[in-house]
């Protein structure tokens, strides 16, 4: 059965001194005081403009994001119809330190007017082949946007020996502000995909959303803090930030989450200042399930949204819109963005052209673990299962699967004799030498025989 959404707007906020930026401020949930939020309460009145354009300005400079992003410079490799009404661009383009970013951009086709964009921002170990980043790009595309869909630092064509599922980016570089900038960079990448979006003539630039899964959620959540061009949110398996000190500080991964966002600890607030950057100008949707281990601990759920809201509230003002919010029972972790919830906010904001005045219930619906076992599509190991990424019921009907081959960017020659504008190594180097370190890179555990999944075409044997 299909849940409503559970909106938890605060109408009153919590009163109390400013915090110190200096200070951690550690105080109980108020709805269960067993669960410490390790965060602030609200402060007594809202932040100026020039306040959150200071706090804006300072946590890109944190994550080493420049003021200004790369130019596109798209180059784009051809395209294929995966379906019928869509069709799939191969494209790359430019992030930072010189690097590019392979991407499948999917767009209706005989499309007219100004399209919506969707930046599909991956999970851990997700890039643009993973089956979510897939169906995504099929189903809103095929309401008429302009979907995104890029492979992650390090996965895929990102990756030295073009593998999937392989975490490079885990690797832990030496150097105080690597995981600020390997992290930053992963941010920077969602913002990237706007830019490239932004650059095509029918996108609407007011109509631009980013949904992202688990660490997508963490990059996208803060991306949209920082880039006020995404106007509309989503995220699932997470979008709890929390304050110093919290889980997300604490995360073992520290490249591309925990040393990330501790390089943001000098906001007073952190969340609630990303969070209120972004509801001041557009909307989130959170997407959780109420028995996802990785969301529950410390306690991040109904309460914990309800507080955030307040302190948003607090800092952008009570006419803000508050974090839309839907729980899942029984629900574990899962990209719940391809759900019918989640295709009705989104196209109640962005407009989809080819879903006006169309029932989302007459697109019929898609259980994935079926369907992942029909087309051959992979869902990582454990996730396969009913209470996880296995037991979506996804809106729409009979999409395919294209093949890891379909699904390549950049053409293999042409790939191996530029791939230090792709992949990991390169990146890992450039982020070495910003420091004035040596560029000696560790070998990522996967590309040293650690590694099971699948691979892109012409991917090198790494059994040795």
């Amino acid at each position: 059965m299909r849940l409503g959404l559970f909106v938890l707007g605060l109408g009153a906020v919590l009163v109390a001194q400013a915090p110190n930026a200096s200070q951690r401020i550690t105080r109980p949930d108020p709805a269960d005081p067993a669960h410490p939020f390790d965060t602030p309460a609200a402060v007594t009145s809202p932040a100026s403009d020039k306040q959150f354009a200071a706090w804006r300005e300072q946590a890109k400079a944190a994550l080493f994001i420049p003021d200004r992003m790369p130019a596109p410079a798209a180059h784009e490799y051809g395209s294929f119809s995966p379906m019928a009404g869509v069709v799939a661009h191969r494209v790359t383009y430019a992030s930072l330190y010189g690097m590019r970013v392979p991407a499948i951009v999917y767009r209706p086709d005989h499309a007219q007017g100004k399209l919506p964009a969707v930046i599909v921002v991956a999970g851990h170990g997700g890039s643009k082949s993973t089956w979510y980043e897939v169906y995504a790009g099929l189903l809103y595309a095929s309401a008429g946007a302009v979907v995104v869909t890029y492979d992650t630092v390090g996965e895929g064509e990102r990756n030295a020996l073009r593998l999937t599922n392989a975490a490079a980016h885990d690797t832990v570089l030496p150097g105080k502000e690597s995981p600020a900038r390997l992290g930053g960079t992963m941010i920077a990448d969602a913002m990237s995909a706007v830019s490239y979006a932004l650059s095509l003539p029918e996108v609407d630039p007011q109509r631009v959303a980013v949904i992202g899964y688990s660490m997508g959620s963490f990059h996208s959540a803060i991306a949209a803090g920082l880039d006020p061009r995404i106007h509309e949110l989503v995220v699932s398996g997470g979008g709890d930030l929390d304050g110093n000190g919290g889980s997300w500080d604490s995360s073992r991964k520290t490249m591309c989450q925990g040393g990330t966002y501790q390089a943001l600890s000098f906001l007073p607030d952190k969340a609630a200042i990303l969070y209120a950057l972004h509801q001041r100008a557009g909307s989130t949707l959170v997407m959780n399930g109420l028995e996802d281990s990785l969301v529950a601990t410390p306690h991040h759920f109904q309460s914990f949204f309800a507080d955030l809201n307040a302190r948003v509230r607090a800092l952008a003002g009570p006419d803000v819109s508050a974090i839309d919010t839907v729980f899942y029972p029984g629900v574990g972790h899962r990209p719940s963005w391809v759900n019918r919830d989640a295709a009705e906010w989104l196209n109640a904001r962005l407009h989809f052209p080819r879903w006006q005045n169309v029932p989302i219930d007459s697109l019929g619906e898609t259980h994935i673990a079926a369907w992942a076992e029909a087309m051959g599509a992979t869902i990582n190991k454990g996730y396969e299962v009913e209470t996880k990424e296995g037991g979506i019921e996804a809106v729409g009907h009979d999409f395919p699967a294209p093949s890891l081959a379909q699904l390549q960017a950049v053409p293999l020659a042409e790939w191996q004799a530029d791939k230090d504008e792709y992949i990991w190594q390169a990146l890992a180097k450039k982020i070495l030498l910003a420091q004035g370190l040596p560029p000696d890179v560790p070998v990522p555990a996967a590309e040293n025989g650690g590694h099971h999944g699948a691979a892109y075409p012409g991917a090198p044997d790494s059994s040795h």
